[in-house]
């Protein structure tokens, strides 16, 4: 049967790639290869020369709609050619005001205000300054100490990486912000491995909250931010009773629980939010990517009513914020944002994913036993899988892993370290989800 699907026009493609500085890419590598990309629609990209590439990381986490969705992209060139662009700081547009409205219906009750930005580095960075200076106008000004989990990813600002726990995102940026402690991980292979969804063992890691409050005392404490499910560091589920014990600890001490939903909100995890999963309402919330479905870069932070109506004093003309970007609620972002939160309930994705979570579990865990793998884990529509290193190079047999994907198995996957990350889009279909995972056994194998 003829393919019909459609395919990209011809791209030209630059002669001289050096003058852009790649963001997390082996630049050298990638300039003696180069992996172009020129369309997309619904499950798959095309690369330059024209061959049909199935995504299996959603963009980056984001494309939970898929690509190409022709009421996005319409929704986006009408508000264009109405209104480019309006100035967030002292004045308004009716999209901003319906898209908040419509998050904070979904977000978990309580949860009822929305500040925007423009990606989740910003969200994260955003929620930090609103618990601390929530704190200072509450005249407990000596909570300024930020909690952060190992292994965690918030963002690449310096308030994302000094909370974060990712080595290599750290390490080379000096001292970072100050008064910044950090859980552990929540992830041990010993008694997790091969878990689908949230593993039983790991609850009690919240307990060293405990102890970092022993150490710190809570006076000091603003608040303690962490992903429901780590995700860029090879996907760590949650396990079983954590956030809820998490929860509590915080309530004890009057510490703020921001959970960083930049990857997990808007249906990864089978709901609107993981909090609804796992049945805790955190005081404030962070999203980005899947709330325009990676088509124009927005983000932002969802607070409580008490913590808005805390800043909510003084005289009515005088700023109660001193924070906000020149693109908060860009005109484009929330035309997107409003499109993609229609074609999510109109098409009931999040339900989808929660539907077809056991299908996608099951294929994932079947990995196991092939080449080097040395752990899976899964929970919504996201999978890791851990490879082993290569004796003389860390990170090299992912690498490869990845390249032959894209060249020999026309699969795009995600990688960190040595494993790999499978996340695709909602509108992945039980076929697919076959396809995908046969790709990528194909791929462990050949890298073995």
């Amino acid at each position: 049967m003829l393919d019909k699907s459609p395919r990209p026009a011809a791209v030209n493609v630059p002669n001289d790639l050096a003058a852009h500085w790649m963001p997390f890419t082996a630049n050298r590598a990638f300039k003696k290869a180069p992996r172009l990309l020129a369309g997309a629609k619904d499950m798959h990209y095309f690369t330059v020369d024209g061959r049909k590439i199935i995504d299996a990381a959603a963009g980056m986490w984001c494309c939970n709609a898929g690509h190409g969705r022709t009421q996005i992209a319409e929704a986006i060139g009408k508000q264009a050619a109405a209104l480019d662009y309006a100035p967030p700081f002292q004045f308004g547009i009716p999209q901003a005001f319906e898209l908040a409205s419509r998050i904070a219906d979904l977000a978990p009750a309580g949860l009822d205000h929305v500040f925007f930005c423009n990606s989740g580095s910003e969200a994260v960075d955003t929620a930090l300054k609103i618990a601390l200076a929530f704190h200072n106008v509450r005249g407990e000004g000596t909570r300024t100490r930020l909690i952060g989990r190992e292994r965690g990813y918030h963002g690449v600002g310096f308030g994302g990486i000094s909370v974060g726990g990712i080595v290599n995102n750290r390490k080379f940026f000096g001292s970072l912000l100050a008064g910044v402690d950090h859980l552990p991980s929540t992830y041990n292979r010993e008694h997790q491995a091969f878990s689908k969804g949230e593993p039983d063992w790991g609850e009690h890691l919240a307990d060293e909250l405990e102890r970092i409050v022993a150490l710190h005392d809570a006076s000091t404490i603003a608040a303690v931010i962490v992903e429901p499910m780590a995700g860029s560091t090879g996907v760590l589920p949650a396990p079983k009773g954590y956030l809820r014990r998490l929860r509590a600890i915080c309530d004890k001490y009057g510490i703020l629980l921001i959970l960083d939903e930049v990857i997990t909100g808007f249906g990864r995890l089978g709901y609107a939010f993981a909090a609804e999963r796992y049945g805790i309402v955190p005081d404030i919330m962070t999203f980005a990517k899947g709330i325009t479905s990676g088509t124009v870069p927005m983000g932002g932070v969802i607070v409580r009513k008490g913590i808005y109506d805390a800043f909510m004093r003084g005289p009515e003309h005088v700023v109660e914020l001193f924070h906000g970007y020149t693109y908060s609620a860009h005109p484009l972002a929330c035309a997107a944002g409003l499109a993609t939160l229609d074609l999510y309930r109109d098409e009931r994705l999040f339900e989808r994913a929660r539907a077809l979570e056991p299908l996608w579990a099951d294929a994932a865990i079947g990995l196991k036993g092939l080449p080097n793998v040395l752990d899976i884990r899964c929970v919504g529509l996201t999978a890791g899988i851990d490879l082993a290193s290569r004796p003389d190079a860390v990170g090299r047999r992912a690498y490869e892993a990845m390249e032959h994907a894209f060249t020999k198995q026309n699969l795009v996957i995600r990688i960190t370290g040595d494993s790999i990350a499978l996340t695709p889009p909602l509108i992945v279909s039980e076929s697919e989800i076959g396809e995908i995972f046969g790709k990528v056994a194909d791929v462990i194998r050949a890298v073995a």
